[in-house]
This record gives structure tokens, sequence and C-alpha cells, in this order.
């Protein structure tokens, strides 16, 4: 296939940018061209322009590399199992609100998103569907940014829900900020999570979930066990706690659409998989209360 004219003209205004010794017009050249789909190859006699593959496909998350996002202090993933067009809706929300990097974790063809790529978004897909708690390890192993956001497609943006995540995370005051949470409910034995409204939390939920990537790594992650994520980010939220980690609940412009993740799943596998998932917070944190953020 060969380039559209327009591709070609950015390619000879790169090559012209490097004979001046443009390097950084050089280098935005080259991402623009790379956005339209397009490898630009400096070669002896000038330049050859390849079709470059829009997006990769893995067998499973433990192929997926090291994702690069240039200085970018925090980037947005979010993991996506069908209902491609509430996704794109929300992609079109973020990027209305926010120029943060997004990385789109997507199982099988990733459909009408592939016309949201662009210098902002990466599409990562898998040709199998594989564990919520695997998937989002993966992210946090290989998206190279300070910060990550774990966010559930049917969040939207409706105003710059990035700008107060990160200046909170950079202070240092929290390892981890979120939009939904509470406090553990010691009066039903960890059962329940009540929602206190902004401030210090034991629980952040996916919804929109931030946090330092390294102290999310040190403190071992999601449990490769969780297939689903309900009370997948709840265990998550107590090994943080546990490794010594402030979890701040914020006031942030966003809104849920449809939850087609609960709603629209088998009732049955949306039960018995929340239900192992909890079994495993109570067995491995029930009664250790001194965990847990100061009572509300």
């Amino acid at each position: 296939m060969s380039a559209p004219d327009h591709i070609v003209a950015l390619a000879q205004e790169r090559m012209a940018a490097r004979a001046a010794k443009d390097w950084a017009r050089s280098d935005l050249l080259r991402d623009e061209i790379a956005a339209a789909g397009f490898e630009v190859v400096d070669i002896a006699a000038g330049f050859e322009l390849r079709e470059k593959e829009r997006y990769p496909v893995f067998a499973s998350p433990r192929d997926i590399r090291p994702i690069a996002l240039g200085n970018a202090p925090i980037a947005l993933t979010m993991i996506i199992d069908g209902f491609i067009d509430d996704a794109v809706a929300t992609v079109k929300s973020v990027k209305a609100h926010s120029d943060v990097p997004i990385v789109l974790l997507v199982f099988g063809e990733p459909g009408a998103l592939i016309n949201q790529l662009d210098n902002q978004v990466k599409i990562i897909c898998l040709s199998e569907k594989f564990g919520w708690g695997e998937c989002a390890n993966a992210l946090l192993k290989n998206v190279q940014t300070r910060f990550i956001i774990i966010m559930d497609p049917s969040t939207r943006f409706t105003g710059d829900a990035i700008t107060p995540t990160l200046e909170l995370l950079t202070s240092e005051s929290c390892s981890a900020a979120g939009w939904r949470g509470g406090l553990v409910n010691l009066d039903d034995q960890w059962r329940s999570v009540d929602d206190k409204g902004a401030g210090e939390v034991d629980v952040l939920f996916s919804y929109f979930f931030a946090m330092d990537r390294q102290a999310a790594i040190d403190a071992e992650g999601f449990n490769n066990r969780a297939l689903y994520y309900r009370n997948a980010d709840m265990e998550f939220s107590l090994r943080l706690r546990h490794a010594g980690a402030t979890l701040i609940q914020l006031d942030l412009p966003l809104e849920q659409d449809r939850h087609h993740g609960y709603h629209d799943v088998d009732p049955e596998y949306r039960e018995l998989q929340s239900k192992k998932n909890y079994d495993r917070i109570l067995e491995r944190f029930r009664d250790k209360e001194a965990i847990l953020s100061p009572r509300r």
C-alpha cells in the first residue's frame, strides 16, 4: 500500500527538519506519521514509508511488552470486554477533557475503537479472554508511567479528572486515589463497604482507581486468581493498606453510564466469582483492623 500524499508531505517536512537539525520538530512529525498508521524509515536516498501495525495482538497478558509513553507522568487504562460502542463514547469523553495517554486492553477485535487511535490512544488486543486480575497486572507491569489509572469503560468524564488526581498523587500524601470507595463495615464482619465521601478510605473501586505504579507492584498487585473484577479491587486496596499505603477518595467530575460489567454478565457467574474474590479477602484480612484507615 502506498502512502497518501499528505503522509508523504509530512515525511518530506520531517526530512527538511532533520537537515536543519530541528530534532524536536522531526520527532513531532514522526509521531504524527505514526498516528496515521505509517512508519518512516531513514535511508541513504531519503526515506521510506511503510504501513505500520496499528495495534499489537497477543495470545496472553504474559506476552505483552513494555509500553513507553514518553515523559507522561500518568496514563489511563481500561480493560474492554465487548460493548465497543460504549467504550468509544468513554474514550471520547476522556479526550474532550484531558490529553492523558490512554491504553486500551481489548479482548478480541477493537472494532470502532480503531478510529480513536492517535497520539493519545494505544490499543493492545488479546486474542482470547483472560481474567481481570491478570490483565490489570499486565497493565501495571508494562505501562511505563509513574502513575497509572485503572478505569472501567462505564465511567465517563464530565470535566478534567486527571489534574486533581495527579496533584494529589505527586504531593506524596497518598499512594492511591479514586472516585468511589469507602470504609469496611466492621459490624457485618467486613462484608460491605460504606461510602463516606471524600477523604481517607480503606477501599477504592476500579470505576476510577489511580495509583503509584511501583507502590502497587510492591504490594503484589491484583490477585491473578480474580477472574472477575468485583471485589478484586477491594482485595487489592487492602493489599495496599497492608503495605502501609494511604488511599484517598476524591470528588471528581465523573459519571457512570450503564455498567455492563455488572448488569450484562451471567448472574450466576457474577455471583460465584464475586464470592470467590470475597472469600480470599475474609481469609487474609478479616479482623486485621490495624490496616484500616481511621473511622469517620
